[in-house]
């Protein structure tokens, strides 16, 4: 391997995450031409195809798999050694990008917003809401962080453990849903449980760029399902039209709890067995050892942890 060339390192890295010379080539911002020479002299350095062409993609050797952890400790040691030791908040001008579902905004920002600008007032952070696109954002390290709503319950195709491998993740809080529905609902006069939830029509609200919920799931496979009559996107939108009818709306308890104080909506359990799901902070495990990222993960976390606490 004499004057092996790092950038190599890099690339197989990334191909052994996208699994595509093409979505290499896009990430890495090379022509795919580029990609497939340094592909080349990677099987000539490593004596390995290292990546075999199937209908699906590139499907790793077992050469390259035995590689890919060794490569991305390289990658992360070289990364320490190039990133600047000290980080002061106070002197910082950085601007961090995070995708958050819609009901993470209130379960974060109020709660280390109000520290980051007493130690870094110079710091700016640039949401946007998390939608389908926001797990290859964070592979692509096009974003800093990520939260988003995933699943516990081992039914859920939305499990935890589903998280890509080169992404890491904090578990932020656990929550579960509820339902909601008006005062003087008819099915407050019947026995409350899952044939009188499934008699009524209901009002889904999207959040997170899930397209079903858990609930979904786990009725589908009971051959059941739930009797939609409109679906949005506003909560506040969504409450006022379950008040003024008789449909039922389910939605996460914390922020539900927090959002119908002013309503004259009320709360009953959703009447099936269920998983609490829960609120991940992600991110790229290229970040790790960041030391800006280390001081606002901390930031994220410390203050949703001594929030939730009290």
């Amino acid at each position: 391997m004499k004057n092996f060339d790092i950038n190599l390192l890099r690339i197989l890295n990334v191909l052994l995450e996208e699994q595509s010379v093409t979505a290499t080539a896009a990430r890495l911002h090379l022509s795919q031409s580029a990609v497939s020479k340094q592909l080349a002299k990677l099987r000539q350095t490593f004596a390995d195809p290292l990546f075999e062409r199937t209908p699906y993609g590139l499907r790793p050797t077992p050469k390259a798999l035995s590689l890919s952890d060794s490569v991305y400790d390289i990658l992360q040691q070289i990364n320490q050694l190039t990133r600047a030791e000290l980080f002061d908040p106070a002197q910082s001008q950085r601007q961090f990008h995070i995708d958050l579902v819609e009901t993470a905004y209130a379960l974060t920002y109020p709660r280390f917003m109000p520290q980051l600008l007493q130690q870094a007032p110079d710091i700016s952070l640039t949401s946007k809401t998390w939608n389908d696109d926001s797990l290859q954002r964070l592979l692509r390290c096009e974003i800093d962080f990520g939260i988003g709503i995933f699943e516990w319950d081992e039914r859920s195709s939305s499990h935890y453990r589903n998280v890509p491998s080169s992404l890491n993740y904090i578990e932020l809080a656990r929550d579960y849903p509820v339902c909601l529905m008006r005062r003087g609902h008819p099915a407050l006069s019947e026995p409350w449980n899952l044939d009188i939830f499934l008699k009524y029509r209901h009002l889904q609200v999207s959040i997170g760029g899930l397209k079903r919920w858990l609930l979904d799931e786990i009725l589908a496979l009971e051959n059941k399902q739930l009797d939609n009559a409109v679906n949005m996107t506003d909560f506040y939108a969504a409450a006022k039209l379950c008040e003024q009818s008789d449909l039922l709306m389910c939605y996460p308890s914390g922020p539900a709890l927090a959002m119908i104080e002013n309503t004259e909506l009320i709360i009953r359990p959703i009447p099936i067995e269920l998983e609490p799901g829960g609120y991940l902070l992600l991110w790229n495990k290229h970040f790790d050892l960041d030391p800006s990222h280390q001081w606002l993960r901390q930031l994220i976390t410390s203050g949703v942890n001594a929030s939730l606490r009290k």
